[in-house]
């Protein structure tokens, strides 16, 4: 017998066909004599509704009250879900983040999760009951409803999946695995059989929408197993897991990308110590992530900063800065929403020389302009015109051989 963790998206479970479906599936695992925990999301396009419904009264709603509000669409789900499989003969209950409870911090909209106490789950499934957790949601210590942020069900189902050490972290959606890069913009993208944790949060972090990155941290940190294959079937998807020698023969794994960010420049910075500081402090106090910064060289005693922040986070975060650069004497703030970033990444590139040169090459010869480079020990990563995303992302994937399959190899 093994513990079963499975996670269902929003796609999976948006009509109650679909639902049932997945209440099939789920039984299916428990008659083959597994303990089953289901954790899932809000069905499609609720959250969204919500959110427009906060957006409808006040551009910046109280986080409090936005939490409160889009936890809501996962109350939905997990109890049509447990109403189905009770309809079906099985003894199903549905837990709320709050009724397990699964602590975070008071992190509002992205909240991250301090700890997950385990005894009720424990003792329902040695009761036979299948157990249904809502995905994205939890509690602080004072008795606040906090939520992940978006995709936050893929790190409540690993969280939960290494607070009860499964044995396996299933991520079930409508597609059937990680592939090397987007089928939508390359057709001949292939589909890995598995990849390392760490090739797995670089692709999380630059823009595949597979796994939610923070879930992808959990299951480094708790070595767990996960497992991403589709709902629709039952063929073998993508397993993420520790790095083994055969993925260090591959010296590009995928190419990704993310339209999801957008550029601010400071313009004429004093050139100081303590002044980056005071323009990113208030920036991390307002839990917004900055990703990619450059530094210009210093000329007569000011240099230019630019950096990338999330397209979702954009207003508010420009708002901080213009404010922030005021503070320090800087002349202006420039801001550019129409980017993209590309990257290429796999843990062969460690150790192998002239990657970073082939991918500037390829994108050159296609007229497309780098504005920002940002570069790790296995990705490299490019902010171009959002225009030319789909281009270079098909031309770095036939460059770098991952095209029908065919991996270039050291």
């Amino acid at each position: 017998m093994a513990l079963v963790v499975q996670k269902y998206g929003g796609t999976s479970v948006g009509t109650i066909e679909k639902i049932r479906n997945v209440a099939r599936r789920v039984a299916r695992t428990y008659d083959d004599g597994n303990d089953m925990v289901v954790v899932v999301s809000a069905m499609a396009g609720e959250t969204n509704k919500l959110v427009a419904l906060a957006e409808e009264i006040c551009e910046f709603p109280s986080e409090r009250e936005y939490d409160v509000l889009v936890a809501a669409g996962e109350q939905v789900s997990v109890a049509l879900l447990a109403m189905v499989l009770q309809s079906m003969g099985y003894k199903a209950k549905s837990y709320l983040g709050w009724q397990i409870p699964i602590y975070t911090d008071n992190a509002h909209t992205k909240a991250r999760i301090d700890e997950i106490q385990d005894a009720n789950i424990h003792e329902d499934l040695r009761s036979g009951t299948i157990v249904i957790v809502a995905g994205f949601q939890g509690i602080d210590r004072d008795g606040n409803i906090t939520t992940l942020g978006r995709g936050g069900s893929d790190t409540s189902a690993v969280a939960v999946a290494a607070a009860l050490k499964a044995d396996v972290c299933e991520i079930l959606t409508d597609v059937d695995g990680v592939y090397t890069t987007d089928p939508r913009i390359v057709p001949e993208a292939s589909k890995m059989e598995k990849i390392s944790y760490d090739e797995m949060l670089e692709m999380a972090s630059l823009g595949s929408k597979i796994l939610q990155i923070r879930s992808v941290e959990f299951a480094k940190k708790y070595d767990v197993v996960v497992h991403v294959r589709s709902s629709l079937n039952d063929n073998p998807g993508t397993l993420v897991m520790k790095e083994d020698s055969d993925m260090e023969t591959v010296l590009v794994s995928g190419v990704t990308y993310n339209k999801d960010e957008a550029k601010i420049s400071v313009l004429r910075v004093p050139d100081q110590p303590g002044i980056a500081a005071r323009l990113f402090s208030p920036l991390s106090d307002a839990n917004i992530t900055v990703d990619m910064i450059i530094q210009n060289v210093s000329h007569e005693g000011s240099t230019d900063l630019t950096f990338t922040v999330p397209r979702s986070d954009f207003k508010k975060a420009l708002k901080i800065v213009e404010e922030a650069a005021s503070k320090v004497g800087a002349s202006g703030v420039e801001s550019n929403e129409s980017i993209a970033k590309v990257s290429i990444v796999g843990v062969g590139m460690r150790s192998h020389s002239g990657v970073a040169s082939k991918m500037f090459t390829t994108l050159s010869t296609e007229g497309v302009n780098i504005q920002m480079i940002s570069t790790s020990e296995i990705k490299v990563s490019c902010v171009i015109d959002d225009k030319y995303t789909e281009l270079a992302v098909r031309v770095l994937h036939e460059a770098f051989g991952l095209d029908k399959g065919q991996l270039t190899q050291e």
